[in-house]
C-alpha cells in the first residue's frame, strides 16, 4: 500500500478495538467520524475527524459527513495512472488505502418496530458510497465490511499486505453487503408500490445458514439460505438440538412434513417420504396421532420424516423409537428432556436422528399473502403460498346424498392433507386417519387406483379427496366399488354432470369446494 490512511466508520463496533490498535501499530493514520471517532479516542488511539480532514463540518444532523471530494478522490484515484497521481498532488489529497465501514442498522430498527421516520434516518447514504468507491478501486484500496474479517486482514497486513485476489474478495463481500442492505430497504418501500407484491423488479436477499454435504444427489453442490426476516415456527428458524447434519433432502422433507401438520388444531402427526405423506392422523394426544399415522403404511414410513404439531414427550419418543422403526428427522414445537434422552439412548439410528424444535406453530392461515420462490433456468417463479382454508359458505353438496357429520369432519381432514400431495393427488381417509395416498400420477384415475389399493379394506366407509376435478366418471366408479362414501373435489370439469350422476347412482355424497390444490 502506498499510504497509511485508514478510514473507519462503523455502526457495529464488535471486534473493532484490537483491529484499530493493530492498524495504528502498523503506522496507519486513523480517519473517522462521529461515534466511531469517540470510541477510538476512548480506547486511547489517535484519530483525525473527517471534518478536520476535509475542512468541511458534518451538517444536516449527520446526514452529510463523508460525502466530500477530498474523501472520494482519495478512494477513487487510479494510482497506476500518472494523471490521477498528479491531480491528487495538485489538490493535496492523500490516497486512502483502507476503508472499514458497516452500515446504519436499518434491519435492527425494522425488527424493533421503529416508526417510518426512525427507519428513514437509518438509511445509510455515506456508508454505501464509501464502500462502493473503495470496492470499485480494489486494485489500490482494501475495504472491510465484516467484523469477522478483521483478524485475517490484520494478519495479512502485518505479514506484508493484501494480495490483489484478497482485495478482490473483500470487494465482492462489500458489494454483496451493500446489495443486501439496499434489498432490505427496497422491500420495505414496496408497501408503496402500486403493483404490490408482484413488482416489476424483484429484489430478494438470503443468507447462507449452512453449506450442505451435497444437494439432491451426491454429485450436486448445495447450501441452505434463509430470509433475514424468516417467520417463526418454520424450517428456516428451527433449532436442531440433536443428530447428524441435515441434508438437502432432509430439509425438503422436513418442510413438507411441518407444513402439513401446521394445518390442524388437534394433535396431529405426519410421516413424509420424498415430500409426500405416507401417513397422517389426528389423535387425542400426540402419541396416538403418531401411532395412527404410522399404522396406514409402516413400510413407507421406514426411513421417513416425522412431524408433530405438539411437543414430543417421553411417551411419544418411546413410540417413535420402538424397534422396527427408523426415522431420519423428527420435528416438533418442543422436546421434553426425557424425550431427547430416549432418542439419544436408542441404539443405531438414535445417535444420528435429527431433532428439530420450531417453537409453537403458527397456523397455516398466518402465511396467507406470503410468497415462495422456485428456480427455473434463467429465471424464477414467485407465487403466493397455498395457505387457504375452505369457506363453509362456498361449499356445494352436488349429490342427492348429503355427508354425515362424521364424513364432513373426514372430508375437511382429507382436503387439508391432499393439498400437500404431489399432483395428480388422491387421499383416502377415515376417522381422521389417512389410509391411502395416490401421489404424482400422470392421470387421475391412476392416482385413485393407487390410493384405493393402499387403503384396501379401510376404503369401506371412508372418504376420498382429490386435488383437482375428475375429467371422467371412472374415478368415482372405482371409489364406489371400493366402498367410498363421500368425495370432496374442486369441481369445474365440463363432465361434472356425468361425474355427479355416477356418484348419485353409487350413493356417494359429493362436495365441490371451488378450490384447486395442484402441487408440482
Amino acid at each position: 500500500m502506498d499510504t497509511r490512511i485508514a478510514l473507519i466508520s462503523v455502526s457495529d463496533k464488535s471486534g473493532l478495538e484490537p483491529f484499530a490498535r493493530g492498524l495504528h501499530a502498523l503506522g496507519f493514520e486513523l480517519l473517522s467520524t462521529g461515534g466511531t471517532a469517540r470510541a477510538l479516542r476512548e480506547w486511547g488511539l489517535p484519530v483525525r475527524e473527517v471534518s478536520d480532514y476535509t475542512g468541511f463540518p458534518e451538517i444536516l444532523e449527520g446526514r452529510v459527513k463523508t460525502l466530500h471530494p477530498r474523501i472520494h478522490a482519495g478512494l477513487l484515484a487510479n494510482l497506476s495512472l500518472e494523471a490521477h497521481r498528479q491531480t491528487l498532488e495538485q489538490l493535496q489529497i492523500s490516497p486512502i488505502a483502507l476503508v472499514v465501514v458497516n452500515l446504519y442498522p436499518f434491519e435492527q430498527a425494522l425488527r424493533a418496530g421503529a416508526s417510518e421516520a426512525e427507519l428513514i434516518e437509518q438509511i445509510d447514504i455515506g456508508g454505501p458510497t464509501l464502500i462502493r468507491a473503495a470496492a470499485k478501486n480494489f486494485e489500490h484500496v482494501a475495504v472491510v465490511v465484516r467484523p469477522r474479517d478483521y483478524e485475517w486482514v490484520l494478519q495479512r497486513l502485518q505479514s506484508g499486505g493484501l494480495s490483489r485476489e484478497e482485495r478482490a474478495l473483500l470487494a465482492s463481500r462489500a458489494f454483496a453487503h451493500v446489495a443486501e442492505y439496499d434489498a432490505l430497504i427496497a422491500n420495505w418501500f414496496r408497501q408503496y408500490d402500486p403493483e404490490g407484491d408482484l413488482p416489476e423488479t424483484l429484489t430478494l436477499t438470503y443468507r447462507r445458514l449452512q453449506t450442505l454435504r451435497y444437494g439432491e444427489n451426491p454429485h450436486q453442490r448445495a447450501a441452505f439460505y434463509t430470509e433475514p426476516f424468516a417467520p417463526p415456527s418454520t424450517i428456516a428458524s428451527a433449532r436442531q438440538i440433536w443428530g447428524k447434519e441435515l441434508s438437502y433432502n432432509n430439509l425438503l422433507d422436513a418442510e413438507a412434513a411441518l407444513e402439513l401438520v401446521r394445518e390442524f388444531e388437534e394433535p396431529a402427526c405426519a410421516i413424509i417420504k420424498h415430500t409426500n405423506p405416507c401417513g397422517v392422523a389426528i389423535g387425542s394426544h400426540i402419541t396416538e396421532a403418531f401411532l395412527r399415522a404410522r399404522e396406514a403404511d409402516p413400510v413407507s414410513a421406514y426411513g421417513g420424516i416425522v412431524a408433530a404439531n405438539r411437543p414430543i414427550d417421553r411417551e411419544a419418543a418411546e413410540a417413535i423409537t420402538t424397534p422396527g422403526n427408523f426415522f431420519e428427522v423428527v420435528i416438533a414445537p418442543a422436546f421434553d428432556p426425557e424425550a431427547v434422552q430416549q432418542f439419544q439412548e436408542r441404539k443405531g439410528w438414535g445417535q444420528s436422528v435429527r431433532l428439530l424444535e420450531t417453537g409453537d406453530l403458527l397456523p397455516t392461515q398466518a402465511f396467507q399473502g406470503t410468497f415462495t420462490v422456485r428456480g427455473l433456468a434463467g429465471g424464477l417463479l414467485y407465487t403466493e403460498r397455498d395457505a387457504i382454508d375452505w369457506n363453509p359458505d362456498q361449499l356445494q353438496v352436488v349429490t342427492e346424498r348429503i355427508p354425515s357429520e362424521e364424513e364432513w369432519a373426514d372430508l375437511h381432514f382429507a382436503w387439508r392433507v391432499v393439498k400437500h400431495v404431489k399432483s395428480n393427488a388422491i387421499v383416502v381417509a377415515h376417522k381422521k386417519q389417512v389410509w391411502g395416498v395416490g401421489a404424482g400420477q400422470m392421470n387421475r384415475v391412476g392416482a385413485v387406483r393407487i390410493a384405493l389399493e393402499q387403503a384396501h379394506s379401510h376404503a369401506q366407509g371412508a372418504v376420498l379427496a382429490s386435488d383437482a376435478f375428475f375429467p371422467f366418471p371412472d374415478s368415482v366408479e372405482l371409489a364406489g366399488r371400493a366402498g367410498i362414501r363421500a368425495i370432496i373435489q374442486p369441481g369445474g370439469s365440463k363432465r361434472d354432470p356425468e361425474v355427479i350422476a355416477a356418484a348419485n347412482e353409487l350413493g356417494i355424497a359429493m362436495v365441490f369446494t371451488g378450490i384447486r390444490h395442484f402441487r408440482h
